[in-house]
């Protein structure tokens, strides 16, 4: 004969569903050689990515300091747009 299932406590509920969460804000699923398969999300900064974040928000003199001078904008880039 089956063997019957035994249902879960609340407390037991309300673990696996904090659980998954977890999972959801530092994992996600994508397609690699024709698998599914889950990897780390990359780090956000207030929702964005981190290199958008950074060029939305450093300064020229910090993106100079640390080497990121792709991202400096200069009076001749802001006048092709």
């Amino acid at each position: 004969m089956a063997k019957v299932k035994k249902k879960l406590t609340a407390a037991q509920k309300r673990a696996g569903k904090k659980a998954k969460a977890e999972r959801q804000k530092k994992y996600m699923w994508v397609f690699m050689h024709g698998k599914q398969v889950r990897v780390k999300r990359p780090p956000t900064i207030d929702g964005m990515d981190a290199d958008e974040y950074i060029r939305q928000n450093a300064d020229p003199i910090w993106l100079h300091q640390n080497e990121m001078w792709e991202y400096i904008q200069t009076e001749e880039d802001e006048d092709l747009f």
